[in-house]
């Protein structure tokens, strides 16, 4: 991210509500139009904002595209840790925790096509949004290891293991399909992790057995 991208936050009310419309209209028309196709004068009209008044709070559209990723990613983590909140097993911060991102995919449909552009627009940026995620979600696993309740794994491999069956399955249905994993999916992928994360000595059996077959 260059540090000439100024951003000033707004301090009253009305400001912030008139800086929300310019993210929402860059989130609308980035995911639609693309970045390279958007000008600063088709995000004003769309937010229904003088020319001025964008400059006020971003000093090009490149600033407002990583403000948009940031409050993306805000956005996000709050509405999942908000839905995790007092919950203590690992197993059941996952279901909550994934249900929670399919419903937030859903509502901001244009959330992949404005990541993706993230790796042209402003690589700096799109590596930012990925560190975020992972620094929080090792904690929690880093906590959930500790504890006993998950296997022994390296907590950041296996956040972004995690990230990656979020990621894809979040396209598979939520974007492909407009509507979040069917029930019968999202048992499958409980149990897939439930498996995986699992500490039981049977299932750590079964898993040497297997490797060891593969490996002679």
């Amino acid at each position: 991210m260059s540090r000439n991208q100024r951003v000033n936050q707004p301090v009253t009310h009305r400001g912030q509500k008139t800086r929300q419309r310019i993210l929402d209209a860059t989130e609308e028309l980035f995911g639609e139009k693309g970045y390279e196709k958007t000008g600063i004068v088709d995000i004003c009209q769309k937010a229904g904002v003088a020319l001025g008044t964008f400059y006020i709070y971003f000093n090009d559209k490149k600033a407002a595209f990583v403000e948009l990723v940031k409050e993306l990613n805000h956005s996000m983590r709050k509405e999942i840790a908000k839905a995790i909140k007092g919950i203590s097993d690992r197993i059941e911060i996952e279901q909550v925790g994934f249900r929670t991102f399919f419903d937030f995919v859903k509502k901001h449909r244009n959330l992949y096509r404005i990541i993706r552009q993230a790796e042209f627009v402003d690589e700096e940026i799109l590596h930012w949004y990925y560190r975020q995620w992972v620094e929080g979600y090792t904690r929690g696993l880093s906590k959930a290891i500790k504890s006993k309740q998950i296997r022994r794994l390296d907590p950041e491999c296996l956040a972004y293991c995690l990230m990656g069956i979020g990621d894809f399955l979040g396209m598979r249905w939520v974007i492909w399909e407009g509507k979040v994993p069917p029930k019968r999916i999202f048992k499958d992928i409980m149990t897939f992790i439930r498996y995986g994360l699992s500490t039981t000595n049977s299932l750590d059996q079964e898993h040497k057995k297997r490797f060891e077959y593969k490996t002679k």
